[in-house]
């Protein structure tokens, strides 16, 4: 089994592309008006709009409503980014912070509450660990 992907259903499936596009540098491969996934070497985050859920069952998921999932990514230099990202992201949780085991973090929310963390491993563990 390999993990390939997350979705968040959104209420703006464009607003929220465009945030995702700027904040990680990758474009997004549009199917339609409410589905689109910015694919990395690794994974894909898929962005889907309400209109979708019906496809699986009624009300079984509604957007803005995360408070249990952080989308992570990691990038080489957690620094940078956040020094990108100030004056583009609304709602930083920290600024780059060295987390104990051993990734420098940046934890913000995109515009529909979700939390991401960016982060850069900074230990010799955890730089082995995330080798590429």
């Amino acid at each position: 089994m390999d993990f390939v992907s997350i979705r968040i259903i959104t209420g703006d499936v464009a607003r929220l592309v465009r945030f995702y596009e700027r904040a990680t540098g990758v474009l997004a491969n549009w199917a339609n008006e409410d589905f689109a996934e910015l694919r990395t070497a690794s994974a894909t985050l898929a962005i889907a709009g309400t209109r979708t859920v019906p496809l699986f069952a009624p009300d079984s998921a509604r957007p803005a409503e995360n408070r249990s999932v952080i989308i992570e990514f990691l990038v080489d230099d957690v620094d940078g980014v956040h020094q990108n990202l100030t004056g583009f992201v609304e709602d930083f949780v920290n600024e780059p912070t060295t987390m104990p085991w051993g990734n420098r973090a940046l934890l913000f929310r995109d515009p529909d509450g979700n939390l991401v963390n960016f982060f850069t491993p900074v230990t010799a563990a955890a730089v082995e660990k995330f080798a590429r």
